[in-house]
């Protein structure tokens, strides 16, 4: 066992061999949007990004499924066909799962890859001076609650509807290229909670540029409702005393911060030297990527 409980991390790895190993993860959660396909799919991608942020290649994985009786059968068929479908533009067969009855629909992926036991990424190992690139924009959140509330725009949900049936597939392949090492994917802990993860798992702290970091259209304007997720508070309750915002920043763009993403994008630490490496990559291969902060040694977060 490489990585299991002892330091817990994106998934499980299981050295086989002296060239492979098995990345063994599991997700599942409730509707965030109304189309049946999207959910499917958008579960299915979540599932398989835990694989991507350990550096690993998914292959095979098993559907999870908790669907109530009453559901119309189409509909069934949709959210098992949004999973489907996702799963092999992945590349990934899904070998069969396990259905039972719910009065909610859940939906996820048991999800295993292969990657090299000597060349994974983890959350610990980043290094101050190393530059922290996004790969996804935030905003999932707060979008998707005021779709509940029927208060969201319609070109603002369908954004957020692509970004999330995103795969993070190329940009872990990225990292592979370019040598990284320290990596995880932004959900439900939200940006703030994952990157705390990295910077007490390697004995650091982090700077993040509020201005630098991407939001999906129509975050803000849900943000400044104060149209957040229960997740956001428990974030905030859980992972505010690791951080110190600057005073200029408002309370709603802070809770920005703490809001749970589903199917988020990837989070590394780069350092320096393979800096241009990543950027020139990303740019050949029309990867988006944000730089938002550095890591520090100051072992706390700190939002300017």
């Amino acid at each position: 066992m490489l990585v299991g409980l002892d330091e817990p991390d994106d998934a499980a790895v299981w050295q086989l061999d002296e060239e492979k190993a098995l990345v063994i993860t599991t997700d599942f959660f409730t509707p965030v949007v109304d189309d049946p396909y999207d959910y499917g799919a958008i579960a299915a991608a979540n599932s398989l990004s835990d694989v991507y942020a350990m550096g690993g290649r998914p292959f095979l994985a098993l559907n999870i499924a908790a669907l109530p009786p009453e559901l119309p059968t189409e509909t069934l068929t949709e959210i098992i066909r949004g999973g489907a479908e996702k799963a092999r533009e992945a590349g990934v067969v899904i070998a069969g799962g396990h259905t039972i009855q719910d009065k909610e629909p859940k939906y996820g992926l048991v999800a295993i890859g292969f990657v090299h036991p000597r060349n994974f990424l983890r959350k610990s190992g980043a290094s101050p001076g190393d530059q922290l690139i996004l790969t996804k924009p935030l905003g999932f959140g707060t979008t998707t609650t005021a779709l509940k509330r029927g208060l969201v725009c319609e070109e603002h949900i369908g954004e957020a509807v692509e970004w999330m049936k995103k795969l993070n597939r190329q940009a872990s392949e990225i990292a592979q290229q370019v040598g990284l090492t320290t990596a995880t994917d932004i959900t439900g802990y939200s940006l703030l909670g994952h990157a705390w993860e990295i910077a007490s798992l390697s004995g650091v702290g982090l700077r993040l540029n509020f201005e630098a970091i991407p939001f999906i259209p129509g975050a803000k304007e849900y943000a400044a409702q104060f149209i957040f997720p229960g997740g956001a508070f428990d974030n905030r309750s859980y992972f505010q005393a690791h951080v110190r915002f600057d005073a200029k920043l408002s309370e709603a763009e802070q809770m920005l911060l703490f809001d749970p993403q589903t199917s988020g994008g990837l989070l590394f630490a780069v350092p320096p030297s393979r800096l241009r490496a990543f950027e020139q990559a990303a740019q050949q291969l029309s990867q988006p990527y944000w730089i938002i902060g550095e890591v520090t040694s100051s072992e706390i977060i700190e939002v300017i």
